[in-house]
């Protein structure tokens, strides 16, 4: 049963009992003994062990939380591979929402959301590590965030690429990216302190634990990840050198299959060569504001950024299979939504591209899509009840699983809401700024 683990029977209690009995009924005892010790070792008395783990793998995935405690065998078997490969084989797989919350008390904890129970389970703390060679200045542990919970806001942080140094210095965490592949929660770089971080951490929950993974090549943070053909890419983002902080046109690809991490040719940011002047070709910072997997390719919009400017300049489409960078084209780059600081954010459901279309006021937020033969983008949804979208102390994130699209963000009590609307509701009828309302979940 692979790694489930076996359990034995009492010994003592069983000795104690065939003492009270006579010799004739000893032989009677031991059989009995043996009866027990049996049926004592499976996952549910009196049942095969296959059987049992059919049921198991029936029952909801937020059970197995509660469910480990039952004994050591439970235990192993809800974080063994073989339950959840039957689980796949049933077509009982569910998908879970990751995300990575800072409290009031400025602590970070990984929480993992269930849409069809809409509960919230906590994912246990990952490891503290000491990485020597990634910082001189040493520290206790790995500090992560991501834009729920901000604690400093992505423009101080720009600051620090006209020389301002000292927002830098002052900076205990930040900048984290993350994607999940097969099933699996993959979290990568960041700050810690004043120092790019190079660790990927990799979050099973099948085994419930954490791991640390082979590192990226170069120190990223803010950088843009995105998953294609079951591979981890992870594009531009900044890294800390002499001089302060810089911008990266940058890419490299994990593959989970062999734990290694290999090059993609840099961003051209082919526009950006088309600033006017040399003053500013130095003043304004290229940097990816985006990614995601449309259509078998990586479609990546792009800023110049100069606090307190950011100028749009379209964006490229990474193709995989020429392993070479394109121009997107004009209407998709310049008509993309963005948020603050240029972050724009999009997913792709059921084949169609969606874009959280930001606004100034409050619950006046749009979700767009994008119309490939006309080359622009249409609302698909006209109103999206979140908070003022100028603060960064309100934070969003955009997501699709369950063929719906999602939208996070925090409540006017400062609490997680999970929103969600159906897109497929409007299939074959023209798409409108009231043709879908988002729906809160919790």
């Amino acid at each position: 049963m692979g790694g489930v683990l076996s359990l034995g029977g009492p010994k003592c209690r069983t000795s104690e009992y065939n003492e009270m009995l006579n010799n004739g009924s000893c032989k009677r005892q031991k059989t009995s003994s043996f009866s027990y010790d049996e049926e004592s070792s499976r996952l549910i008395p009196f049942l095969p062990d296959e059987l049992s783990i059919q049921i198991l793998a029936r029952l909801p995935r937020f059970c197995y939380f509660n469910l480990r405690s039952v004994s050591q065998k439970w235990k192993a078997t809800f974080e063994s591979a073989e339950l959840f490969k039957v689980r796949k084989e049933l077509g009982s797989t569910e998908e879970w929402l990751y995300v990575l919350i800072k409290d009031e008390a400025d602590e970070l904890s990984w929480h993992a959301f269930d849409p069809l129970s809409k509960n919230w389970q906590r994912l246990p703390p990952m490891p503290n590590v000491v990485c020597a060679d990634e910082s001189k200045r040493g520290f206790s542990g790995l500090w992560l965030r991501n834009v729920v919970g901000s604690g400093i806001k992505i423009a101080e942080v720009i600051r620090s690429w006209l020389g301002q140094k000292d927002t830098l210095d002052q900076m205990p965490f930040g900048g984290c990216s993350n994607g999940a592949v097969d099933g699996c929660l993959y979290v990568l770089g960041g700050f810690s302190r004043a120092t790019t971080m190079r660790s990927v951490w990799w979050f099973d929950p099948i085994s419930n634990k954490w791991s640390k993974m082979t590192s990226m090549s170069t120190g990223r943070a803010y950088c843009k990840t995105s998953i294609l053909n079951n591979k981890l890419y992870v594009v531009g983002g900044v890294n800390q050198g002499r001089g302060g902080l810089t911008s990266l046109q940058s890419a490299e690809v994990f593959d989970p299959c062999t734990g290694t991490w290999s090059d993609v040719p840099s961003m051209p940011f082919s526009k950006a060569q088309l600033v006017p002047t040399a003053y500013l070709s130095d003043l304004l910072k290229p940097i990816a504001t985006g990614m995601t997997s449309y259509m078998g390719r990586l479609f990546v919009p792009q800023s110049l950024y100069s606090w307190p400017f950011i100028v749009d300049v379209g964006g490229e489409i990474y193709d995989p299979e020429t392993n070479s960078w394109a121009e997107m084209p004009t209407g998709m780059g310049e008509g993309w939504p963005a948020r603050q600081a240029g972050t724009k954010l999009s997913v792709v459901v059921d084949g169609e591209l969606y874009a959280l279309d930001p606004s100034a006021s409050s619950n006046s937020g749009k979700i767009k899509v994008y119309d490939q033969k006309e080359d622009t983008w249409k609302v698909a949804i006209g109103k999206v009840p979140v908070a003022d979208f100028t603060e960064s102390e309100s934070p969003y994130l955009l997501t699709g699983f369950h063929g719906k699209i999602h939208v996070l963000t925090k409540d006017a009590n400062h609490n997680i809401a999970v929103m969600q609307a159906d897109v497929r509701d409007n299939l074959g009828s023209p798409l409108s700024s009231t043709s879908g309302l988002c729906q809160v979940l919790a």
